[in-house]
């Protein structure tokens, strides 16, 4: 009878041990303009160049973007949060997301509405973050 209660119980550890390390790999991480620009390169080489295929494969791998829901504007947010503009920030991403949802042309929909949330002060902070100064290579 012991020995089974100690096999549960070490069953029941393992099983409490994989949930956290999943929960702990599913948790997103701010990226770093050379994350970006490391993904960016995979990206091209896998849409063949095409800009709205890259730019959704980019933001897929930088965990701001699901085929379901589009840009994840909380954290984009967290990416911008030293413009203290968060709130509107989130409120110009998701009206583009909105704006341009189409989930029979995935890529388009991304393209778009990165081009509506980049058209003003937004697309200054991109190109800034994006900068070479910001990149170690």
């Amino acid at each position: 009878m012991n020995h089974l209660r100690l096999e549960i119980i070490c069953w029941s550890c393992l099983l409490i041990a994989m949930a956290v390390s999943t929960e702990a790999a599913s948790v997103w991480k701010l990226p770093t303009a050379q994350m970006v620009y490391e993904d960016l390169e995979k990206c091209r080489q896998e849409s063949q160049e095409e800009d709205a295929a890259t730019l959704r494969c980019l933001v897929k791998k930088l965990g701001l973007w699901t085929d379901e829901s589009g840009y994840n504007a909380r954290r984009i947010a967290k990416i911008f949060a030293g413009h203290n503009q968060m709130e509107e920030l989130m409120l110009v991403v998701e009206h583009c997301n909105r704006m341009e949802q189409d989930t029979s042309h995935l890529d388009d929909w991304a393209f778009l509405a990165y081009r509506c949330a980049t058209s003003g002060q937004f697309g200054h902070w991109v190109k800034e973050f994006m900068s070479p100064k910001e990149v170690e290579r």
